[in-house]
């Protein structure tokens, strides 16, 4: 069973009904029992870092996420709260990723919206997608590169599209919006081991 995680965060029935079209049955929860007992995890997000970060504070979902053992899946909103800190309300994250999150230079347009090309692929979220593949982005602060970086997109300069440490997976663009390679990077995400 794949739990999503419940927290008024705006992409919560897109993705499932993402997992839905792969025969991948999921439930929406906030309830620490089902996390725990998931076979896999996923935490989506849409929305405003300070406020989501209260929420997830009051369901204690902000220390229970980190201690997952199971693949889990950040998105968006999701991966940047996985991070250390986010320049958005200046908000303290998970500290998964020990990195920050910036809010983009306004060099061009903010937010950062639309389809644009990841390269640089080295995580098993991308097993069978070639190099250089558009995906769906919305988002006004970004990932830093570091070492957890898995792939890079660049738009204003380059950042992090995803990230890998351990069991913790992250995109900071939207599978569920991104057509047969997100439909990919979801259905790797459901095999992992």
């Amino acid at each position: 069973m794949i739990a999503i995680i419940k927290y008024n965060g705006g992409n919560v029935n897109s993705v499932q009904n993402a997992l839905k079209r792969l025969n991948t049955e999921a439930l929406i929860t906030d309830d620490p029992e089902l996390i725990l007992k998931a076979d896999k995890v996923i935490f989506p997000g849409v929305g405003e870092a300070s406020s989501t970060m209260k929420l997830l504070k009051e369901k204690e979902l902000d220390l229970l996420i980190p201690t997952l053992k199971q693949p889990v899946l950040g998105i968006c909103l999701g991966m940047q709260l996985m991070c250390k800190g986010n320049e958005e309300g200046d908000t303290e994250g998970m500290g998964i990723f020990d990195i920050n999150v910036r809010k983009f230079p306004a060099e061009d347009i903010v937010p950062h919206m639309g389809w644009n090309t990841v390269s640089a692929q080295s995580s098993p979220l991308f097993s069978g997608i070639g190099q250089d593949e558009d995906v769906y982005f919305v988002h006004s602060y970004y990932c830093e590169l570091s070492e957890f970086t898995t792939s890079v997109c660049d738009y204003i300069l380059p950042f992090s599209a995803s990230l890998q440490k351990d069991n913790f997976y992250a995109v900071q663009f939207h599978p569920e919006k991104s057509g047969s390679i997100g439909n990919q990077i979801l259905n790797n995400f459901i095999n992992l081991l």
